[in-house]
């Protein structure tokens, strides 16, 4: 499951760089947001002269799978820290 809605659409690296950004603004805290904006566009120019289709596509792959594990880790531990609370509170 994709964080956010359209990721199967993406086909090209702009629309890539893009979605990337909006899952940032998911990230709780401003300091993990500046981290993976510069993480992203790290990687949008590291690979900016790609041409391969097959390359691009996998590299399309990978990153909305890592942006998914990324913030499937971040509801994970609010949902712990949630709970934490929950329980000291009892």
């Amino acid at each position: 499951m994709s964080p956010l809605a359209g990721a199967e659409l993406i086909q090209t690296p702009v629309q890539l760089y893009r979605y990337l950004l909006r899952c940032c603004r998911l990230l709780p805290t401003t300091a993990m947001q500046q981290h993976y904006h510069h993480a992203i566009r790290q990687g949008y120019n590291s690979h900016s002269d790609e041409d391969n289709p097959e390359r691009i596509k996998m590299i399309i792959l990978r990153a909305v799978a890592d942006a998914d594990w990324i913030l499937d880790k971040v509801r994970m531990k609010a949902l712990f820290d949630i709970m934490l609370l929950h329980k000291c509170t009892l």
